[in-house]
Protein backbone atom coordinates (compact mmCIF):
# COMPACT_ATOMS: atom_id res chain seq x y z
CA UNK A 1 0.00 0.00 0.00
CA UNK A 2 3.00 1.93 0.92
CA UNK A 3 4.35 2.00 -2.43
CA UNK A 4 1.26 2.91 -4.44
CA UNK A 5 1.23 5.98 -2.19
CA UNK A 6 4.41 6.57 -2.95
CA UNK A 7 4.60 6.68 -6.51
CA UNK A 8 1.01 8.43 -6.62
CA UNK A 9 2.47 10.90 -4.97
CA UNK A 10 6.04 11.40 -7.05
CA UNK A 11 3.85 12.37 -9.48
CA UNK A 12 3.06 15.55 -7.59
CA UNK A 13 4.97 18.43 -5.56
CA UNK A 14 3.72 17.74 -1.89
CA UNK A 15 1.45 21.01 -1.86
CA UNK A 16 -0.42 19.49 -4.05
CA UNK A 17 -1.83 16.90 -2.24
CA UNK A 18 -4.70 17.04 1.01
CA UNK A 19 -4.55 13.98 2.19
CA UNK A 20 -4.35 10.34 1.49
CA UNK A 21 -8.20 8.19 0.87
CA UNK A 22 -7.91 4.71 1.54
CA UNK A 23 -10.88 2.13 0.72
CA UNK A 24 -10.27 -1.38 2.20
CA UNK A 25 -12.62 -4.58 2.47
CA UNK A 26 -13.35 -5.65 5.56
CA UNK A 27 -14.89 -3.83 8.54
CA UNK A 28 -13.78 -0.43 8.54
CA UNK A 29 -13.69 1.42 11.99
CA UNK A 30 -13.08 5.24 10.92
CA UNK A 31 -12.71 6.26 14.61
CA UNK A 32 -9.15 4.60 15.20
CA UNK A 33 -8.49 3.82 11.14
CA UNK A 34 -8.42 -0.25 11.47
CA UNK A 35 -9.53 -2.92 9.42
CA UNK A 36 -11.27 -6.11 10.83
CA UNK A 37 -11.29 -9.42 9.37
CA UNK A 38 -11.89 -8.71 5.78
CA UNK A 39 -12.69 -12.15 3.81
CA UNK A 40 -10.63 -11.70 1.05
CA UNK A 41 -7.27 -11.29 2.94
CA UNK A 42 -6.38 -14.09 4.73
CA UNK A 43 -3.92 -12.58 6.77
CA UNK A 44 -5.33 -9.60 7.88
CA UNK A 45 -7.71 -9.85 11.24
CA UNK A 46 -7.33 -6.51 12.91
CA UNK A 47 -4.89 -4.75 10.73
CA UNK A 48 -4.51 -1.04 12.15
CA UNK A 49 -4.25 0.99 8.33
CA UNK A 50 -4.59 4.50 9.21
CA UNK A 51 -1.75 4.37 11.62
CA UNK A 52 0.82 2.61 10.17
CA UNK A 53 0.41 4.98 6.70
CA UNK A 54 0.83 8.09 8.84
CA UNK A 55 4.17 6.74 10.31
CA UNK A 56 5.17 6.97 6.60
CA UNK A 57 3.67 10.31 4.97
CA UNK A 58 2.82 13.57 6.26
CA UNK A 59 -0.68 13.64 5.22
CA UNK A 60 -4.02 13.36 7.03
CA UNK A 61 -5.02 9.89 6.29
CA UNK A 62 -8.76 8.89 5.74
CA UNK A 63 -10.06 5.41 5.63
CA UNK A 64 -13.66 3.36 4.67
CA UNK A 65 -14.89 0.52 3.48
CA UNK A 66 -14.36 -0.29 -0.43
CA UNK A 67 -17.59 -0.43 -1.50
CA UNK A 68 -18.72 1.94 1.01
CA UNK A 69 -16.07 4.15 -1.10
CA UNK A 70 -17.93 3.51 -4.24
CA UNK A 71 -21.26 3.61 -2.82
CA UNK A 72 -20.32 7.31 -2.29
CA UNK A 73 -18.89 7.90 -5.13
CA UNK A 74 -22.61 6.76 -7.20
CA UNK A 75 -23.96 8.83 -4.80
CA UNK A 76 -22.27 12.10 -5.53
CA UNK A 77 -21.33 12.12 -8.80
CA UNK A 78 -22.20 8.36 -10.89
CA UNK A 79 -25.43 6.87 -11.51
CA UNK A 80 -26.88 7.51 -7.64
CA UNK A 81 -26.66 11.32 -7.71
CA UNK A 82 -30.43 11.95 -8.59
CA UNK A 83 -31.81 9.49 -5.65
CA UNK A 84 -31.77 10.84 -1.77
CA UNK A 85 -31.70 6.60 -0.75
CA UNK A 86 -29.95 3.99 -2.47
CA UNK A 87 -28.44 0.21 -2.20
CA UNK A 88 -25.24 0.15 -3.95
CA UNK A 89 -23.98 -3.28 -4.64
CA UNK A 90 -20.51 -3.66 -6.44
CA UNK A 91 -20.33 -6.85 -8.11
CA UNK A 92 -16.82 -8.25 -9.11
CA UNK A 93 -14.31 -10.37 -6.91
CA UNK A 94 -17.41 -10.48 -4.26
CA UNK A 95 -19.97 -9.09 -3.41
CA UNK A 96 -19.87 -5.97 -1.22
CA UNK A 97 -22.49 -2.91 -0.67
CA UNK A 98 -23.00 0.25 0.24
CA UNK A 99 -26.65 1.92 2.11
CA UNK A 100 -27.18 5.19 1.30
CA UNK A 101 -29.73 6.93 3.32
CA UNK A 102 -30.49 10.93 2.96
CA UNK A 103 -28.08 11.12 0.44
CA UNK A 104 -25.30 9.89 2.89
CA UNK A 105 -23.41 6.39 3.53
CA UNK A 106 -25.07 4.41 6.76
CA UNK A 107 -22.14 2.51 8.90
CA UNK A 108 -24.15 1.07 10.76
CA UNK A 109 -23.22 1.56 14.81
CA UNK A 110 -19.69 -0.58 14.41
CA UNK A 111 -19.21 0.11 11.00
CA UNK A 112 -20.25 -3.02 9.21
CA UNK A 113 -23.68 -1.91 7.61
CA UNK A 114 -23.81 -3.32 3.63
CA UNK A 115 -22.25 -6.44 4.09
CA UNK A 116 -24.43 -7.95 1.17
CA UNK A 117 -22.67 -10.50 -0.13
CA UNK A 118 -23.00 -12.28 3.20
CA UNK A 119 -26.94 -12.58 3.06
CA UNK A 120 -27.61 -16.05 2.94
CA UNK A 121 -30.25 -17.91 0.18
CA UNK A 122 -29.41 -21.18 1.03
CA UNK A 123 -28.62 -22.14 5.22
CA UNK A 124 -27.34 -25.61 3.64
CA UNK A 125 -25.47 -23.38 0.94
CA UNK A 126 -22.19 -22.88 -0.55
CA UNK A 127 -19.67 -22.49 2.11
CA UNK A 128 -18.27 -18.76 2.28
CA UNK A 129 -14.58 -17.52 2.72
CA UNK A 130 -16.88 -15.46 5.75
CA UNK A 131 -17.63 -19.23 7.14
CA UNK A 132 -21.14 -19.02 6.87
CA UNK A 133 -23.50 -21.21 4.17
CA UNK A 134 -25.58 -20.11 1.11
CA UNK A 135 -23.78 -16.60 1.03
CA UNK A 136 -24.74 -14.84 -2.27
CA UNK A 137 -21.07 -14.31 -2.97
CA UNK A 138 -20.50 -17.73 -2.81
CA UNK A 139 -22.75 -18.33 -5.73
CA UNK A 140 -22.00 -14.86 -7.80
CA UNK A 141 -18.61 -13.73 -7.01
CA UNK A 142 -16.21 -13.93 -9.49
CA UNK A 143 -14.32 -16.66 -8.56
CA UNK A 144 -17.10 -18.86 -7.34
CA UNK A 145 -19.15 -17.81 -10.66
CA UNK A 146 -15.76 -18.99 -13.08
CA UNK A 147 -16.04 -22.39 -10.66
CA UNK A 148 -19.96 -22.95 -11.28
CA UNK A 149 -19.63 -21.94 -14.80
CA UNK A 150 -17.34 -25.23 -14.96
CA UNK A 151 -19.17 -27.40 -12.95
CA UNK A 152 -22.05 -26.55 -15.55
CA UNK A 153 -19.29 -27.57 -18.68
CA UNK A 154 -18.39 -30.68 -17.10
CA UNK A 155 -21.54 -31.67 -16.76
CA UNK A 156 -22.85 -31.16 -20.18
CA UNK A 157 -23.81 -34.11 -22.29
CA UNK A 158 -21.38 -35.43 -25.51
CA UNK A 159 -24.49 -34.71 -27.95
CA UNK A 160 -24.59 -31.17 -26.43
CA UNK A 161 -23.38 -28.23 -28.86
CA UNK A 162 -19.73 -27.24 -27.44
CA UNK A 163 -19.52 -23.78 -25.84
CA UNK A 164 -18.45 -20.68 -27.25
CA UNK A 165 -16.63 -20.04 -23.76
CA UNK A 166 -14.46 -23.18 -24.37
CA UNK A 167 -13.55 -21.51 -27.58
CA UNK A 168 -12.58 -18.19 -26.44
CA UNK A 169 -10.38 -20.03 -23.51
CA UNK A 170 -9.07 -22.69 -26.21
CA UNK A 171 -10.24 -25.52 -23.79
CA UNK A 172 -8.55 -23.84 -20.48
CA UNK A 173 -11.44 -24.08 -18.61
CA UNK A 174 -8.76 -22.76 -15.60
CA UNK A 175 -9.36 -19.13 -17.63
CA UNK A 176 -12.94 -18.61 -17.24
CA UNK A 177 -13.81 -15.48 -15.57
CA UNK A 178 -16.88 -13.65 -15.96
CA UNK A 179 -15.94 -11.37 -18.53
CA UNK A 180 -15.54 -14.79 -21.06
CA UNK A 181 -18.61 -15.71 -20.20
CA UNK A 182 -20.48 -12.59 -20.90
CA UNK A 183 -18.79 -12.38 -24.17
CA UNK A 184 -20.00 -16.06 -25.14
CA UNK A 185 -23.68 -14.72 -24.24
CA UNK A 186 -23.77 -11.74 -26.47
CA UNK A 187 -22.03 -14.15 -29.17
CA UNK A 188 -25.34 -16.02 -28.62
CA UNK A 189 -23.73 -18.97 -26.26
CA UNK A 190 -26.98 -20.01 -24.90
CA UNK A 191 -25.29 -21.78 -21.99
CA UNK A 192 -23.35 -18.75 -20.76
CA UNK A 193 -26.59 -16.85 -21.25
CA UNK A 194 -28.22 -19.00 -18.99
CA UNK A 195 -25.28 -19.24 -16.37
CA UNK A 196 -25.40 -15.40 -16.73
CA UNK A 197 -29.06 -14.99 -15.96
CA UNK A 198 -29.48 -17.08 -12.87
CA UNK A 199 -26.77 -15.50 -11.46
CA UNK A 200 -28.82 -12.59 -11.97
CA UNK A 201 -31.71 -13.94 -10.61
CA UNK A 202 -29.82 -15.74 -7.47
CA UNK A 203 -28.54 -11.21 -7.06
CA UNK A 204 -32.36 -10.07 -6.74
CA UNK A 205 -33.07 -12.63 -4.82
CA UNK A 206 -30.45 -11.40 -2.37
CA UNK A 207 -31.76 -7.91 -2.83
CA UNK A 208 -35.10 -8.58 -2.06
CA UNK A 209 -34.51 -9.50 1.65
CA UNK A 210 -32.01 -6.49 1.71
CA UNK A 211 -34.65 -3.89 0.34
CA UNK A 212 -37.37 -5.71 2.36
CA UNK A 213 -35.48 -4.54 5.60
CA UNK A 214 -34.40 -1.44 4.54
CA UNK A 215 -37.32 0.28 2.61
CA UNK A 216 -35.48 1.10 -0.14
CA UNK A 217 -36.72 1.16 -3.62
CA UNK A 218 -33.74 1.53 -5.94
CA UNK A 219 -30.55 -0.89 -6.59
CA UNK A 220 -27.60 0.78 -8.21
CA UNK A 221 -25.59 -2.12 -9.35
CA UNK A 222 -21.59 -1.27 -9.78
CA UNK A 223 -18.13 -3.60 -10.27
CA UNK A 224 -16.43 -5.53 -12.62
CA UNK A 225 -19.36 -7.86 -13.61
CA UNK A 226 -22.15 -4.67 -13.77
CA UNK A 227 -20.71 -4.69 -17.06
CA UNK A 228 -22.08 -7.18 -18.08
CA UNK A 229 -25.39 -7.56 -20.79
CA UNK A 230 -28.62 -6.11 -19.95
CA UNK A 231 -30.47 -9.27 -19.69
CA UNK A 232 -28.78 -9.38 -16.76
CA UNK A 233 -29.94 -6.82 -15.50
CA UNK A 234 -33.71 -7.80 -16.59
CA UNK A 235 -32.97 -10.41 -14.39
CA UNK A 236 -32.45 -8.98 -11.29
CA UNK A 237 -35.09 -6.87 -12.23
CA UNK A 238 -37.56 -9.54 -12.39
CA UNK A 239 -36.22 -11.45 -9.45
CA UNK A 240 -36.38 -8.54 -7.23
CA UNK A 241 -39.91 -7.38 -8.32
CA UNK A 242 -40.89 -11.15 -7.82
CA UNK A 243 -39.24 -11.35 -4.31
CA UNK A 244 -40.14 -7.97 -2.71
CA UNK A 245 -43.18 -7.55 -0.68
CA UNK A 246 -46.38 -5.89 -2.99
CA UNK A 247 -45.82 -2.44 -1.23
CA UNK A 248 -42.68 -2.12 -2.64
CA UNK A 249 -42.96 -3.52 -5.79
CA UNK A 250 -44.03 -0.27 -7.84
CA UNK A 251 -41.14 1.87 -6.88
CA UNK A 252 -38.18 -1.15 -7.42
CA UNK A 253 -35.64 0.47 -10.10
CA UNK A 254 -32.34 -1.48 -10.74
CA UNK A 255 -29.98 0.80 -12.06
CA UNK A 256 -26.65 0.16 -13.77
CA UNK A 257 -23.70 2.44 -11.97
CA UNK A 258 -21.61 5.03 -13.81
CA UNK A 259 -18.30 5.43 -12.82
CA UNK A 260 -17.28 1.66 -13.28
CA UNK A 261 -14.12 0.53 -11.61
CA UNK A 262 -12.75 3.92 -10.99
CA UNK A 263 -15.71 4.34 -8.41
CA UNK A 264 -13.72 3.03 -5.29
CA UNK A 265 -11.42 5.59 -6.15
CA UNK A 266 -13.19 8.58 -6.85
CA UNK A 267 -15.05 8.08 -3.28
CA UNK A 268 -11.56 6.93 -1.34
CA UNK A 269 -10.56 10.63 -2.82
CA UNK A 270 -13.75 12.39 -2.19
CA UNK A 271 -12.95 11.39 1.76
CA UNK A 272 -10.40 13.87 1.75
CA UNK A 273 -12.10 17.00 0.58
Amino acid sequence: MTLAIQELLSRHKPTECYGIGIGSPGVVMIEDGSVHYPPNFSDWQEVQVTKAIRKVFPFPVFIENDANCAAIAEAKYGAGKDFKNFLFIIWGTGVGGGIILDKKIYRGPYGGAGEVGHVSIDYNGRLCNCGNHGCIESYIGQRYLSERTKEILQSMQDDEPRSIIDSLTQGNREKIEPAIIARAAEMGDSKAREILEEAGELLGCALASVMNVLDLRVAVIGGGISASPAFVFTAIDNSLKNRVLTPHRAGIRVVRAMLGNSAGIIGAASLVL
